[in-house]
């Protein structure tokens, strides 16, 4: 009986032993996998969280908070990517439509062109343009109502790169004068623009701004397209500063007639002559162009010659006219 208790004792010890080794691999393999199971997802949420934090410390907004492109964006925004923040091959250039410029007297509406391969290493003549009543600024609904005028797209298609700049302004008074004239100044201090060639010109509405805008500030502009409109501004100041025009009217102009052209002529010869200017110097900075309705009716225009006058921006050889002066 005592060696058959002592075998069984034995038998029973060793059986106890086996499963206690076999508990404590069990617990072990448990212990590993429950280690996995909740440690390798806090891991990856902890590197998701170091990533998030570290594009808010750089200052980069993360996917979801990058701004959406919008045309209707304040200025306020748009300065900080046009004054250069953004490195030289992020420019965006062709047509930028839809702009807005937070100026001193409001809000100005425009648009502008860069010619392909833009470069802050070199400077470009730029092209300040207003259009008449039809493409001003009456509302959102009138939002680029410009963009495609003749008188704004003829300047980028010439041969010369440059830099083109079309606004649509709420009136033709000295509150447009001063925005047309703020822009300027705002695409002198953010753009690469050579400052002894910056151009303006104004049709209708547009003019009677931009004859104001150039006599204010004559130090600003190189030369001048008055077309089909009547003269605003000063005489003196124009003269004064050797400030190139080239006057366009319909003989048969519906809205102002013809003799407001012919009295912005004369009003601007005479102040070249008070500042002791030659003939011959006077008509290489002075032309006046007032074609008759033949001139307009070889073009298919039989009415209409106030509206019809934008036939003048098809005419390379007025704007390479403007084009060819430099202070």
């Amino acid at each position: 009986m005592k060696f058959f208790y002592k075998k069984n004792l034995t038998v029973l010890l060793a059986a106890v032993i086996v499963l206690s080794f076999t508990a404590c691999g069990s617990s072990g393999s448990t212990g590993e996998s429950g280690t996995s199971n909740q440690e390798e997802p806090a891991d990856e949420r902890g590197t998701s969280n170091q990533e998030e934090t570290g594009k808010e410390g750089s200052g980069e907004p993360s996917a979801q908070e990058q701004p959406a492109l919008d045309s209707s964006s304040s200025e306020s925004d748009q300065n900080v990517i046009q004054a250069g923040s953004q490195p030289e091959e992020a420019v965006q250039t062709g047509l930028v439509a839809e702009q807005i410029l937070q100026g001193e007297t409001g809000e100005i509406h425009y648009s502008y062109y860069l010619p392909e391969g833009y470069s802050e290493n070199r400077e470009y003549p730029m092209m300040v343009v207003m259009p008449g009543y039809d493409m001003m600024w009456f509302g959102q609904d009138s939002s680029g109502a410009n963009l495609n005028w003749n008188g704004f797209l003829c300047w980028t298609r010439l041969d010369e790169d440059m830099i083109v700049v079309s606004a649509q302004l709420t009136d033709w008074h000295e509150t447009s004068a001063r925005q047309a004239i703020e822009l300027t100044e705002y695409f002198l201090e953010n753009f690469s623009v050579d400052g002894n060639r910056v151009y303006a010109a104004g049709y209708s509405a547009g003019g009677e701004t931009m004859s104001q805008a150039v006599s204010m500030r004559p130090d600003l502009y190189t030369a001048y397209l008055h077309g089909a409109s009547q003269w605003d501004g000063e005489f003196a100041p124009i003269a004064e500063n050797g400030v190139a025009v080239y006057i366009f009217m319909a003989e048969g102009d519906e809205y102002y007639g013809s003799q407001r052209a012919r009295d912005a002529y004369d009003g601007l010869r005479a102040a070249y002559e008070d500042q002791g200017w030659t003939e011959e110097q006077i008509d290489a900075v002075l032309q006046v162009e007032i074609p008759d309705d033949a001139y307009f009716h070889e073009r298919g225009i039989t009415g209409n010659y106030h509206g019809g006058a934008n036939v003048l921006f098809e005419d390379e050889t007025i704007l390479n006219w403007i084009l060819s002066h430099s202070k």
